[in-house]
Formats: structure tokens, sequence, C-alpha cells
């Protein structure tokens, strides 16, 4: 397809991609033609497609220093939507005909996909006739995009070490080893040690290797890692440190009960506590969380992670160690093993001159020279090296200063594809460990993964979306046990949010206050949602992404399916509020990830086998669940299907006809 050679690199080229290939399906045309729509609509929208196309490239290096560029960036990103949305719509009606056999459409229905299409070409020409637009270089051809060209709020942390080597901290590790196991300190007066230093710097990955080393597990009896971060909520740190001890849920109910238990479970025993990540300058806040940690024994001790040195003083301690940039001899290390592509392979001297140069703009911050090193290790020319070395990204006034130059300058250089994949991980709240297999899944849900050869599967390609992204840093490993789990670092969370926009809302997490009208992948984190939020939410109708973390998904099924009609995902898992699904299920035409694994539903309606995007159905541990609907066999895209630890008295045994089909 020419149309698809064309492609820069900016975020907007993988929306882009997914467009031109809609565009080019005989499905659309048919549609129209049968509906006796203008056909010339369908060409009107790929030349104005192009036209964008053309100068998003450079519209996106600029909107970093220019705020009306960056507006209308986040303009022509809710028209893409908009037209992917449309696209998606007819792609579904057409199907619907096909499999129910029904050469009609309803008038209404035909009238109402004209008229956004109208719309759509309109808000097109206004985005393109601004004045701004007229001074972007046009773009065109192979290589013309960011990816190829040379460029002139953190997430919660755990116990679990992400990298088995860390250079040099060798005595950082001494020094703050010795204090944990020294004897100082009084009974009933808590021991606290803060590790301090900006961003990047690697207190997180210092403390793991601290709390996991063998000398710690021998010392202290019980320990216990708790991130912090911005939200110091009290009763929450007081039952999540308890939740660290016993390694289990606790359904204490207010802040006494909790704190009751804590100190049962701390009274006379030897207990390590981290408190990673603290941000809190309020004292009397402190001195209430405090209450229950004192009743540990002699030689019970807290370290605390900061990048705020008033939190040192609100806390009282006298014990700082701070933490300082890496050496030029162990930047070279960390820079060069993640450049490097083996251990037999050595850089010529022209190379390792550039190197240095870029190991002096990284300033000594591992997460720089390891996400830095990833970028040039698929870069093998000199040409390459300075380019990157050049980028006017590391002069760019960042805003806050909390973007690393050297991240954003990775993510720039990442393929289309993997940008619109990294960006939605924003959704994410802090502390959310995810597993790859469930993260490759919400990409195929959200259509970011495209095969264009029939050997390998839309499981295998997020695969290698995943895998690129890890080999690049921008996701860290974790190990517990036989458990393979990944975390992002606290800085490209804040990347992650920074470059998603309002695109991504992490309700509990975000500013507080209104949810964004443009908002299409939501999070709800805490267990409540107030009048004024229910009001917002409700109003961000475009919503592709409804993920529930906590335990109550704050609206009724009902009002879910009513308000957010372009739903892909929807993630209800461990919502005991949820009984029962509606069959209104069927208006969401576009869903096709629905997890309702350990919830209270009796039954499906059958009106969920209309569903035609539907791929994935998670209903692990529905216990309450008997059996499925007899058509469910009528989904012709269900790929997944979980069933672990549900007691259904009968399967459908016509699901052996849907080729893709996997149960679990």
């Amino acid at each position: 397809m020419p149309v698809l050679e064309t492609l820069g690199g900016a975020f907007f080229g993988a929306v882009l991609q997914v467009l031109f290939h809609k565009l080019d399906s005989h499905k659309l045309l048919h549609y129209f033609r049968g509906r006796k729509l203008d056909v010339r609509m369908l060409k009107k929208l790929q030349r104005k497609l192009m036209d964008i196309n053309a100068v998003i490239d450079d519209a996106e290096q600029k909107q970093f220093t220019n705020s009306m560029v960056r507006k209308w960036l986040h303009e022509v990103r809710d028209a893409l939507y908009d037209a992917e949305d449309l696209l998606e719509e007819i792609d579904y009606e057409f199907s619907k005909s096909e499999l129910k056999a029904e050469f009609q459409c309803s008038a209404s229905k035909v009238s109402s996909i004209e008229s956004k299409m109208i719309q759509l070409l309109d808000d097109l020409e206004s985005l393109l006739d601004q004045k701004l637009v007229q001074d972007f270089k046009i773009s065109s051809g192979v290589g013309s995009g960011l990816a190829n060209s040379v460029l002139g709020k953190r997430n919660e942390s755990s116990s679990l070490v992400t990298q088995e080597v860390i250079y040099g901290r060798d005595d950082d590790k001494k020094i703050i080893l010795n204090w944990l196991t020294s004897n100082n300190g009084n009974h009933n007066q808590l021991s606290i040690l803060c590790i301090v230093g900006m961003g990047g710097m690697g207190k997180t990955t210092l403390a793991q290797h601290v709390y996991n080393d063998l000398i710690i597990e021998a010392k202290f009896a019980i320990k216990a890692w708790v991130c912090v971060s911005d939200e110091f909520d009290v009763f929450k740190l007081t039952k999540a440190i308890l939740e660290g001890i016993h390694q289990s849920t606790d359904d204490s109910r207010n802040l006494e009960m909790v704190q009751g238990r804590l100190k049962e479970s701390l009274t006379g025993r030897k207990v390590l506590l981290v408190l990673d990540d603290v941000w809190n300058e309020d004292r009397d806040q402190w001195k209430s969380l405090q209450t229950s940690l004192k009743y540990g024994a002699k030689g019970s001790k807290i370290l605390v992670t900061t990048r705020n040195n008033e939190v040192v003083s609100t806390l009282e301690s006298n014990n700082i160690h701070q933490l300082e940039k890496l050496q030029e001899n162990y930047s070279w290390q960390v820079f060069a093993k993640h450049a490097i592509q083996d251990d037999n392979s050595k850089l010529n001297s022209e190379l390792k001159e550039i190197g240095m140069k870029i190991l002096e703009k990284c300033q000594g911050l591992p997460l720089a020279l390891e996400t830095v090193g990833s970028l040039l290790q698929s870069k093998s020319s000199v040409g390459e090296w300075e380019g990157v070395l050049r980028s006017n990204i590391w002069d760019l006034p960042i805003e806050n200063s909390k973007i690393i130059p050297a991240l954003l300058l990775s993510y720039y250089h990442l393929p289309s594809h993997l940008k619109r994949c990294f960006a939605y991980c924003a959704v994410f709240p802090k502390g959310h460990v995810f597993v790859k297999e469930s993260l490759i899944l919400s990409w195929m849900a959200e259509n970011f993964l495209h095969s264009y050869q029939q050997s390998k599967s839309l499981e295998d390609v997020g695969e290698q979306y995943f895998n690129d992204l890890l080999s690049r840093s921008f996701f860290q490993r974790s190990i517990w046990l036989f458990d393979i789990d990944f975390v992002m670092h606290d800085l490209l969370n804040d990347l992650a949010k920074y470059v998603s926009g309002e695109m991504c809302y992490r309700l509990g997490v975000d500013r507080p206050g209104s949810v964004p009208t443009t908002t299409r992948h939501f999070s709800m984190v805490k267990n409540h949602v107030d009048c004024d939020e229910y009001r917002s939410l409700c109003d961000a109708k475009r919503l592709r992404t409804f993920l529930c973390i906590s335990r109550n998904c704050g609206m009724s099924i009902q009002d879910l399916i009513s308000n957010f009609k372009c739903l892909r995902l929807l993630s209800l898992s461990k919502c005991q509020n949820i009984k029962e699904v509606p069959d209104t299920i069927a208006d969401l035409i576009h869903l096709r990830s629905l997890d309702l694994s350990l919830t209270r539903i009796k039954r499906l309606p059958n009106s969920i086998c209309s569903l035609y995007n539907l791929q994935v159905l998670k209903l692990e541990k529905c216990i309450h669940l008997k059996e499925l609907p007899s058509t469910l066999h009528e989904l012709p895209n269900l790929r997944r299907l979980e069933l672990t630890k549900t007691y259904l008295r009968k399967a459908t045994m016509l699901l052996g006809n849907l080729k893709n089909l996997e149960v679990s």
C-alpha cells in the first residue's frame, strides 16, 4: 500500500496507518455504495489525512517550544480518534449485515453515519486551515519521520530487584547496611535513615538491593516495603505496612482498627520498614503514622528514600545519606552495558569519543545512561551517534524539569507504533506491577497491534512490541519466585503521562477535579467517586478504556454502558458491586476486551453474542456463574476465553468452530 510508505515516525503515524488501512478496505466502499452514500467523502477524508500526515512530524518537533502547536496537535489527535471510531462503526455495521444476512440498514443509522462523516471532514478542514499550519515543513517519502531524523508523576516501586547489578554504589550500600545492622537507637524511638537524591539517581534500586541482602534477612524478624509517593494517607499507608508484613490483604475499616493490628504485629519484633519515594512535609501526618511503628523491638529501623530535603526535616532524622551522581568510570560502565550489543563487542575510537560526550549530557544519572545507551544499541554508524549527540532535545526547557531530556530523546527515537503503546501505559496508577501478557492483550483491544504477515499472530506482534520497549529500558523486569512481572521507573511513568497528556486519566492519582472530556483511557484507582467527579466522568463520552483497579467501579454497569459507547476495553475485575450484566452490553459495538473476573455475576445475557469485535472475555473465579450463552460461538473474533475456577455446569459445545480461540 503506497500510502503506508509515506508515514513518518511521529506519535500520530500509528493512528494514521490504521486509518489509511481502513480506507483501503473494500468494506467501506461496499457499505457506502450499498447505502447510497456519497463515496467521494471517503476520497476527501483520505486526502485530508494525507495533508495531516505531511506536516505532523514537523509539528511534533515544534510543540515543545510553541504552546499553540501543542494545542493544535491535541485537537488533531482528537479528530483522528473520532475518525477511527467512525470507520470502526461502519466496519461493525458491515460485519453485522454479513453475519446476520441483513442487507438493509436502518435509515436512522445511515443518516447518523453520514452526519458524523460530514462533521469529521469539517473538523479536519478547520484544523488544516489554521494559520500556523502554513509554517510547518512538509515531509514526504520514507525516512521523513522523527524516528529516522536527527532531532535538533511518579510510578510506585516495589521491593523486587529490577537490576541484578548496580555500578558505583558498593560504598553506598555498605554504609547503609552498616547503619541498619548496628544497635544504635532506643526502644520506642524510631531510628530513621534518609537516602536523598534527585530523580533517576538510583535511590530505589539501591534500597531494593539493601532490602534483599542476606544480611538483612538474618538481622530482622519482619520487614515491609511501601511506596508512599504523592499521596500521604495515614490510613492507607498503615494498612499497606500491615499487608506488607503479612503478605496478605487486610480488611480494617478505620485507622484505629488497622493501627491496633499493626501494633500487635510489631510488638517485641525487630522490623525493617522501607518507605520509598516520600514527598510529605506535614509533620502531624508523620506523627500519626508513627503511632504504631514505635512498638517494634530495639534495633528496628526505617529506611526512607526521597528527592526532597524538606522531608528529612519533617521526619526529624539526623541520619542522611546523600546519593551523588555516578563518577565517569561507573557512568561509562552503565552506558556501555546498554549501548554495546554483546560483551565481546567493542566500540571503535570514534564512537567511543562521541559516547563520552553523550555521557557528559547524561550528568551521571543512571536512568538517563540506561535509556540513551539502549537507544544507541540499534545504531552503529558515526552519523547516527552524532545525531543523538547534537539533538536539540538536550536543550529543551521541559516543564518543571520533571522530564529528563535523555528520556524524551529516547522516546522520540521510538518507532511510531511503540510510541503509542508506551504512551498508553500512563493509564497505570502508581504501584501497578503489570504482567506482560495482560498488557499485550490490552494493546490488542486498543487496536495497537497489526500483523501484515499471515504467519504472525497479534499476540506475536505484541510480544515483539513489548520486548522492543523492554530492550530500550522503558520497562524493567521484576522477578519474584516463579512469577515474572514488569514495572516502569517513576520518571518513565512521568514521561508516559507527559506525552499522553489528557488522553490518559487516573482517578485517585492525577490532579483531582474534572476528568477531561478528551480523555480516552481511564483507570479507577480509588474506591469512592464524589458527585463532581462522577459528572465530569460521564462527560468523557469517548472513553476507550475503563480499567477498574479498585474494588468499586464508582458507577453501575448500566451507567457505564449508557455513557461510554466507544469502549474497547472494559475491566471490572474484583468489583463486588457487579452482580449482573444487562442486555444493553450489546450497545458497546467497539468492545474487544471484557474482564468480569471475581465479580458476582450469575449469567451473561445472550445479547453479548452480538459483540462481533470481542476478542477477550475474562470470567476467572466467577463462582456464581453457572452457564455460558449457547450462541457464544457466534463471536467471530473471540480468541481468548478465561474460565479458571468457575463452576460452569456446561460449556457451550460449539466453541470449537472458533479457530483462533484459546480457552483457559
